[in-house]
């Protein structure tokens, strides 16, 4: 028998981690092999660990699962990635598209859709949730009818990366040292992301992560 699908789970509530780990574990293929509160450590732990499967939520501390998403893509390129979230959002589903993910699953219907896209994502193959495919394609060829691009960034990714933990009330010191990065080049993006949103202060830069779904209200 072929060695089973070894998976990290990234979710910041530890009773959401357990129930999804009965799901999988009840499967023969599959196998938890590392747990991770937030996307910093998720992409400390993939690094780390044998692991083929990442299965990652979205609203978490320190690194959202679309920021870990692109991470891990860029170091690790054979690692399959899955989103499980509560959002039912036509825009997080093509961020984690662009961000490297194979499939994007409800956490409201994740007792009858993970497994099977848990396996398909092992396939190489892509999986959406049965009752957004239509609209999601509908949307996406009517964009392309009417010559309309899917919503630009408004900002680059490493400007995300630190207004998420602006918002979450990091000090630029501590920024810093979770980015890799010194505090003179955060303190530059930090008065880049104020110019290019027109923004003045921590407290308006907060109410921006909270509308762009970055941190929780």
């Amino acid at each position: 028998m072929a060695e089973p699908t070894r998976v990290l789970l990234a979710d910041d509530h530890t009773l959401v981690r357990r129930g999804v780990r009965l799901i999988l574990e009840g499967e023969p293929d599959l196998t938890v092999v590392a747990e991770a509160g937030d996307g910093a450590e998720a992409v400390e732990l993939a690094r780390a660990r044998e692991v083929d499967l990442a299965v990652l939520d979205i609203a978490m501390p320190r690194m959202t699962g679309l920021q870990a998403a692109r991470e891990l893509s860029r170091r690790l390129p054979d690692l399959r990635i899955l989103i499980l979230t509560m959002y039912d959002n036509e825009q997080y589903f093509f961020e984690a598209l662009k961000a490297g993910a194979s499939g994007y699953v409800l956490k409201s219907v994740a007792d009858r859709d993970l497994v099977e896209a848990c396996r398909a994502a092992v396939r190489d193959e892509s999986f959406v949730y049965p009752g957004a495919e239509r609209a999601l394609v509908r949307s996406y060829l009517d964009r392309l009818h009417r010559g309309v691009d899917l919503p630009a960034r408004a900002v680059t990714e490493r400007e995300e990366e630190i207004l998420k933990l602006v918002a979450e009330g990091h000090t630029t010191k501590e920024i810093g040292e979770l980015l890799f990065i010194s505090a003179k080049t955060v303190e530059r993006h930090r008065a880049n992301l104020l110019a290019k949103l027109g923004m003045k202060d921590r407290l308006e830069l907060t109410r921006y992560a909270i509308r762009a779904g970055l941190i929780d209200p």
